[in-house]
This record gives C-alpha cells, structure tokens and sequence, in this order.
C-alpha cells in the first residue's frame, strides 16, 4: 500500500514538473520592443528616398554601364547590376548549420508564429530551399521560377543557376511594417555529410550570389552545433572581405546555465578563429531568438540587451541603406574603371608590339602570361592613381582574352563621341563627383536633383585627353 502510495506521489510529481515545463514553453514573449527598437511606427520619407534612388539608377546607367558594356566587366566579374538590384531594400542573409533556429528567428521578428506563413521548423533539417521573405500587399508565395522570371524584381541573375536551383527557391510576400524597410533571406542548413553535388545545384555559387549582395549577414550556431567541416570552412572562405557584414549569433543560449554557456562561447571562439583571419572579430550576440518565453533560472536580462542590441544593429543597415546603395555602386564604377583601364593597357602593348610580319596570336600570347614584362599594371598604378590593392588577379585576364579577343576592343581614345561623352571622363566624374555630391544631399536632407549642366548638356563639346592635338 504505501509503495502504490510513493509511486502515485511520484508520477503526480513528473506531471507537475513536465506542466511547468509546458506553461514556460508555451508562454509567449513580449515582442514589443522590437517595434520599437526599429521604429517601425515612424513614418518614411517615402519622396526624398525615390528621389534618390531614381538619381542613384541614372548616373549608373549613364556613366558607368556604358563602359561597363564596351569592355564587358560582367564577363570578368559575373556581377552584372540590374534596376532592381538598385531599387531594392537591403537584404539580410541568414547562414548556419542545420536546426539552429535560422527560421525561428526570422518567424519571431515578423511575428509569424503560429500563422499559416510561418517558416517551418523542427529539431531535424527542415529548410531546404532558399527563402525570400519580402513585402507585398497580400500573403502569397510566389515560386523561383516566376521571381527569376520577373525583371522589376532583383532575382532574375538567377536563372544562371538551373531549372533545378529555381525549384528550390520560393518567396513569401506578406504586408509588414519590416518588410517594407528590409528583405529577409533563410538559406539551408549547412550538412557536413552531404557532398554538394548532392543537392542538384551549385549550392556554393548560389550562396556567393546572395553574400555579394547581402546588407547584414547573421551566421548563426547553437551550442550543439559548434564544429565546422569543409561546407562550414568553404561558406567562411567566401565570406572573406565581408566581414563588416558578418554578425555571429549564438542561439538557444537560454538552454544552458551561466557557467557552461561561457564555456561554448569560448568553444565557439576557438572553432572560427582560423576561419576569421582579421584583427577584429565579428560581433557576436549571445540569446535566444524565438517566440517563446527564455527558460528558468537563466541570465534574461542578459538575452534581452543583447537581443535589443541586434535589432539596433539590424536598424542601422536600414537608416543607412541609402548611403550603403551609393557606396557600392560607386565601388563597382571603380572596379569597372580599372578594368577599362587594363584593358585599355592591353590592347595598345598589343598594337605597339605588332609589326608586319608579326603572328598576332604569339604576341598577344607573350602579353597575356606576362603582363609585367611589358609594365601592363605597373603603368596603370602610375597614370591613374588606382591603389594596388584594387587590382584584379593578373590570370584572370588570360582567361577574360581567352573567350573575347583582344581585336574585339577599342582604345579609349576611340571611347568618345560628340554627343556621348568620353566613356572614361563620364565614369571619373560619377566617381569623383556625381555619387559624392548624391551622397551629401542625402546625409544633409536636400532634395536630390539634376544640375543646370546635366540637364541642358551646357552645349561643351567633350574634350578627348587621349587625342594628340
């Protein structure tokens, strides 16, 4: 009788701890401070932005496309700009091991938990596809093919990717304060087992896309999940040069006690260091980013600065997409400017080494696989005051005049006509005027617009610095 008695005592002890554990699980979060740490209630200055933006669109289109075009950078680069990459809202990528709440996390800044809409989660993967979450005037999903088909949209590059990477690519438009201002990518998880021809696409490629053209980009680790393999070492190999951009996040902290969260923090640390060669490491954020309410006795006050400190982060990418849209185009025209120039180079080391007599195919042969005999980039430092460390890869080129011959381009001495402009002159001077006068009159709140000159031409003739007189 007593041991019925112990045994009922027990088991009634289980169902009250496992209801607790229940009510914590299912007790919701206040989500009202991420309306507010975002300002999502604050109204736009929807005017003054496309203003902008119309102004940003015009000065690429005429002054760094057309040389862009003439000395096919895309070919080089395979980063070719369209309308919609520049009329777009930034873009904040999610990238990280499989089932460590990539998904959660975007479900609990939009509020879509428990909707019909929300990203589907669970302990094992579950997101295979690449998902754009954006804004529309209605919830809908609208399949890869249909956005890589749809040119106002930023998705149509692409298509480059195959029929079968188009199939794993799906958008979810909804109306959302947030999404007005930003645009929200989950990736699949990162499986170090699975080979990546396995997938039926370029996953690395496609992932390189989205990384070139992300505002922020949260990688995201929860404390079982700390090790990297070769996917996990590839994806930080092409994160290089974007660390600015990178945030850590440490998810799922709430499932630990203070002292074993130190120590994963510290693991986690010492697993990325050799991926993470620079002097300063990322920002990493330590929390639990989901809908549900933290777990007992853990550090809240804690996760919740943190998880304010992330929302700032995020709302600091939005204030100032505007300067970030200028800052990379003019970093591209810069780019596109030191191609025309070494291309430029090229072409008149190949006409001052023809003679009569010449094979044109060995001459040009010596140039291309030794550009620094005949002073090819040296000569570009020196004239145009372009840094060292903005020159492309010297075989790049061997494999750029490989599919496009070295007769196909013009000097751009020849670049010029009367009503056109000088390609060279028009790019300089987007560079070294146009985009940061655009700048300016954004940071000083004037209201973008075109000078007297842009507007009426002015009656110049363009003068040509390559001509003899």
């Amino acid at each position: 009788m007593k041991g019925t008695v112990l045994i009922c005592c027990f088991l009634s002890l289980l169902l009250l701890q496992a209801t607790a554990e229940e009510d914590v699980t299912t007790t919701l979060r206040d989500r009202s401070h991420i309306d507010e740490t975002l300002r999502l209630a604050a109204a736009e200055k929807a005017g003054d932005y496309a203003a902008a933006i119309e102004r940003l669109r015009k000065i690429y289109h005429t002054s760094i496309k057309p040389m862009e075009q003439a000395y096919k950078y895309n070919e080089l680069r395979q980063h070719e700009i369209s309308d919609g990459e520049i009329t777009s809202k930034p873009m904040v990528l999610f990238l990280g091991p499989w089932s460590v709440g990539k998904s959660s996390m975007i479900n609990y800044l939009l509020g879509m938990h428990d909707s019909p809409y929300q990203l589907y989660t669970g302990a094992e993967p579950t997101t295979s596809e690449f998902t754009v979450i954006m804004h529309g005037e209605k919830i809908r999903s609208v399949e890869g093919i249909v956005m890589a088909a749809d040119s106002s949209r930023s998705f149509s590059p692409l298509e480059k990717f195959g029929q079968n990477f188009l199939e794993k690519l799906i958008g979810i438009e909804m109306p959302h304060k947030l999404l007005e201002r930003v645009t929200f990518v989950d990736t699949p998880g990162i499986i170090e087992n699975r080979k990546q021809q396995e997938r039926g696409y370029p996953f690395n490629d496609v992932c390189q896309w989205f990384i070139d053209r992300a505002d922020l980009i949260f990688v995201v680790f929860d404390p079982t999940k700390l090790d990297v393999g070769l996917e996990l070492e590839m994806l930080f190999r092409q994160l290089k040069g974007r660390e600015s951009q990178i945030r850590i996040i440490l998810n799922k902290a709430d499932n630990l006690a203070t002292q074993d969260l130190m120590r994963v923090y510290g693991a986690l640390f010492w697993s990325l260091a050799p991926l993470i060669n620079v002097t300063e490491p990322p920002r990493v954020y330590v929390s639990s980013f989901w809908p549900y309410d933290y777990a007992p006795d853990t550090s809240r006050e804690l996760f919740k600065r943190e998880e304010i400190s992330l929302l700032e982060d995020l709302n600091q990418v939005i204030e100032n997409r505007m300067e970030n849209k200028i800052a990379f185009i003019r970093q591209h025209g810069i780019r596109v400017r030191i191609h025309g120039l070494l291309v430029d180079r090229y072409v008149q080391t190949f006409k001052e080494k023809m003679s009569f007599f010449s094979d044109p195919e060995l001459v040009f042969k010596e140039i291309v696989d030794d550009p620094d005999k005949f002073y090819i980039f040296k000569s570009i430092l020196a004239k145009t005051n372009v840094s060292k460390f903005d020159l492309p890869n010297r075989d790049a080129y061997r494999d750029f005049f490989g599919i496009n011959p070295i007769n196909n381009f013009k000097p751009l001495s020849a670049q010029c006509s009367y009503m056109g402009g000088c390609l060279l002159e028009k790019i300089e001077k987007a560079i070294t005027n146009e985009l940061p006068a655009l700048l300016s009159s954004i940071n000083s709140g004037k209201q973008p617009g075109l000078s007297s000159c842009e507007a009426t031409g002015c009656g110049e003739k363009p003068k040509n610095r390559y001509r003899k007189n």
